[in-house]
């Protein structure tokens, strides 16, 4: 499973889950801490191994949420980056 291989590479983005409860991260909850937190070698891994159109779903579903846990200039770049990188799998509406 792809999120257990970014998981495992990029534990420390995790530091507030017990290392046992490491394996029951959601991937939502690592393509939130990746666009959020990671470097772009770390953005690169997450678009490499669950794909840029699934990234950008999970991202876009994320943020028609009411409460978004992104920083704002994180939901301008990536808004922009999917709706140019992943066509069909972005959500034109949130630009």
């Amino acid at each position: 499973m792809a999120h257990l291989e970014l998981i495992r590479r990029y534990g420390h983005l995790f530091w507030y889950v017990p290392e046992e409860a490491k394996q029951d991260i959601s991937m939502d909850a690592v393509v939130e801490a990746i666009l959020n937190y990671g470097d772009m070698d770390a953005v690169r891994q997450l678009i490499e191994l669950a794909g840029i159109k699934n990234v950008a779903a999970i991202f876009f579903r994320q943020n028609k949420n009411k409460r978004v846990n992104y920083f704002p200039q994180v939901t301008n770049f990536f808004t922009l980056y999917f709706n140019r990188h992943a066509p069909g799998g972005t959500d034109r509406e949130t630009v």
